[in-house]
């Protein structure tokens, strides 16, 4: 696997994609885990995020949309 990034520098990046989005509105998002081995991805969603009621809509359609296109092998994106 040389010369290709782990999983977690790819979510990693494409979170970046969105992150401009969401530090927009006073929020943000971090990776907490990936299991390569299942294809888990746990992110936290932070600051105005974490409390806004359209922040699950924004994690299904934004986050987990982009990060599940950009990298293929992650199966399943859990919000804690």
């Amino acid at each position: 696997m040389e010369g290709k990034p782990d999983m977690r520098s790819r979510v990693e990046a494409a979170l970046g994609k969105v992150r401009p989005a969401m530090q927009a509105d006073g929020g943000d998002a971090r990776v907490v885990d990936c299991d390569e081995e299942t294809g888990s991805v746990r992110i936290q969603m932070l600051g105005a995020c974490s409390g806004c009621p359209l922040s699950q809509l924004d994690f299904v359609y934004a986050i987990e949309s982009l990060i599940k296109r950009e990298v293929p092998e992650v199966k399943r994106i859990l919000a804690v």
